[in-house]
């Protein structure tokens, strides 16, 4: 498996200055990859908001299939937890979202009025790992872009803080990874889901190490599908070697760069790299 460590320095500084801002937030959106959304979570985001709200957002949810989506549901209600499913990019969920962040506003204005404060409105911060949607999603709950949105890592730069409604203000902040990306399954699947820098990874090794995922998840029908070549007969390294050879004139990171994006832009259909683990 492809070593995979990413930490830009705008990251690092970014990291410093959003955990200056939590003292000022009431409310956290945290926005993962549906994807993913287990190896889309900050390991230390916990520690960082201690007992303040949370909302929990799965962010393109438009492509894991329904089914899948009715099974996170369950699992993430059985941890305590209500999921909100968003597609950032054309506003589904969107509304959810906002209404619930609002919701805040009267618990906050009751503890500020006791303590002899104005009301204000309330404070949520975006948080998530670079290109889960958070910014996209801002623009959709402004219903106007206002802060730089692409699909790749490392868009957003700096903090920002959007007044949405009287009721609500966000702050847009980089995406934050771990310094050291321990777990090596999970930064796989980030690399695979662009949720981190094309500069961590070798694109044909996590190409091949992909191929090698969708057939340990039986996922392995949407490549012969798709390529005509079938994934069960050989390694991951493998069907990029020969598929350069087939269609690509040998060019195995054309293969590898092809085989990244159509799983990314969803070519492949509905696939998703993470389901949820068994409840005993």
């Amino acid at each position: 498996m492809a070593i995979i460590q990413w930490y830009p320095g705008h990251i690092s500084k970014a990291e410093r200055q959003l955990k200056e801002q939590l003292k000022r937030v009431d409310v956290v959106l945290e926005v993962r990859d549906a994807r993913i959304p287990l190896a889309s979570h900050h390991p230390q985001l916990k520690q960082w908001i201690g007992d303040k709200p949370r909302l929990l957002v799965l962010n393109r949810e438009d492509m894991i299939s329904d089914s899948l989506r009715k099974e996170w549901q369950e699992w993430f209600g059985a941890q305590g937890e209500i999921p909100f499913f968003t597609n950032a990019k054309d506003g589904k969920g969107v509304k959810a979202v906002k209404k619930a962040s609002q919701s805040m506003e009267k618990q906050v204005n009751e503890r500020r009025r006791s303590r002899g404060m104005l009301p204000r409105p309330v404070r949520a911060v975006v948080i998530g790992f670079p290109n889960v949607g958070k910014s996209a999603l801002i623009n959709r709950l402004l219903q106007r872009k206002i802060v730089a949105s692409a699909r790749k890592a490392g868009v957003t730069k700096q903090l920002q803080w959007v007044r949405i409604s009287d009721q609500l203000e966000l702050l847009d902040a980089p995406g934050v990874i771990p310094w050291k990306l321990e777990n090596q399954e999970d930064a796989l699947k980030l690399a695979i889901c662009e949720d981190i820098g094309e500069a961590a990874y070798d694109n044909q090794l996590v190409a091949a190490d992909f191929v090698d995922l969708l057939v340990k998840l039986g996922s392995d029908e949407v490549l012969k599908s798709r390529y005509g070549l079938d994934p069960l007969e050989m390694t991951g390294e493998e069907f990029i070697y020969e598929l350069a050879a087939r269609k690509y004139k040998n060019d195995k990171e054309r293969v590898a760069r092809q085989l990244l994006q159509d799983f990314r832009k969803g070519y492949l259909g509905s696939v998703s790299l993470e389901y949820p683990p068994v409840m005993e």
